[in-house]
């Protein structure tokens, strides 16, 4: 197998690319096999990635010294998708920093033949950029009451809270935002009222000061309502409100299923943070409309996919749903 003469050329330029910049990598998307010697010595020891377009290649490369094989769902989805899941994928095993720079080689040019296609496109991706751009398109994709900048500042709280927990502590907890009234109706606490008697001002979740104080009451049992302006409620609440009808993931628990039922019984947003894992989930209408990787930063957008076993263990779809 000889590379074909674009694909050389790219390869060269993706080297002097690496090396001129710096970049941390280059990334490769292949749909065939290649001459993997001959790649290795047109990148000239540059870090390599590869992420392959079926299983059968996939599982070939994994045996394949000098690369680094990033295991994304294969399938015909669109190249800049496949693009943003092999970098998410990449940050999420820590093989590139989050804000690394990148060279990417792919097919770009779609001729719509069923045949495998050749590499034929470079790419200079910085990939803090990249990732901000795919947070905000994918927040305001959501069909929601609540302001975009609301629903950023909770989603960006809960990604620190996931990240980093509490004093070395992992944290779980959830928020629901938006359509307050409702909510607080479908709610009972469980503890004094922390927010209470203060200032809307100083109980502003954009405040960066304020951001700091919720991480100390999201230790606490019980769901934070916020309202869709940003401005925290209450906390330690219990949320009563059925799940019934609703189908979620096997081992999403009791936080997730609160979540799942307060979010189709109003119009609210809800955003829960795993305590295993950081893993952060936004439900609106009864289910999961995005799934957050607690990423070292910038926070880390995928589409919702079947999960393993979570902290909060297995909940009947027919009893309440309880905040914990």
């Amino acid at each position: 197998m000889v590379l074909p003469r674009q694909t050389v050329t790219l390869l060269q330029a993706a080297r002097i690319l690496v090396e001129s910049l710096p970049a941390d990598a280059v990334l490769l998307l292949t749909e065939t096999d290649l001459p993997w010697d001959e790649v290795f010595n047109h990148l000239n020891g540059c870090r390599l990635l590869v992420s392959a377009q079926n299983d059968e290649l996939m599982e070939k490369l994994k045996h394949r010294k000098g690369l680094t094989l990033l295991e994304i769902h294969p399938g015909p989805t669109p190249t800049q998708e496949r693009m943003s899941l092999a970098l998410l994928e990449a940050v999420r095993n820590e093989k590139l920093r989050p804000g690394a720079d990148v060279v990417a080689l792919y097919n770009g040019i779609e001729i719509g033949s069923d045949k495998p296609e050749h590499i034929d496109s470079l790419s200079v991706i910085h990939l803090g950029e990249h990732l901000e751009r795919l947070s905000s398109q994918d927040l305001r994709q959501l069909d929601t009451q609540v302001p975009l900048e609301t629903l950023r500042a909770v989603v960006d709280l809960a990604t620190e809270i996931g990240r980093e927990g509490r004093e070395g502590k992992p944290v779980g907890t959830l928020f629901v935002v938006g359509d307050t009234r409702k909510v607080l109706s479908m709610c009972r606490p469980q503890n004094f009222n922390p927010f209470r008697g203060y200032s809307d001002e100083e109980r502003d979740i954009r405040d960066p000061r304020v951001r700091e104080q919720l991480k100390e009451v999201a230790q606490l049992d019980g769901a934070i309502i916020i309202r869709r302006d940003g401005v925290a409620v209450a906390a330690c609440m219990y949320i009563d409100a059925l799940a019934e009808g609703i189908t979620l993931s096997k081992g999403l628990g009791a936080r997730h299923w609160a979540a799942a039922a307060i979010s189709r019984r109003t119009k609210a947003v809800a955003v829960t943070v795993s305590q295993s894992s950081g893993t952060v989930r936004l439900f609106l209408n009864g289910e999961v409309v995005l799934h957050i990787e607690p990423f070292a930063r910038p926070m880390i957008w995928s589409n919702f996919r079947m999960e393993a076993q979570d902290e909060d263990g297995l909940a009947s779809i027919s009893t309440p749903a309880v905040a914990n």
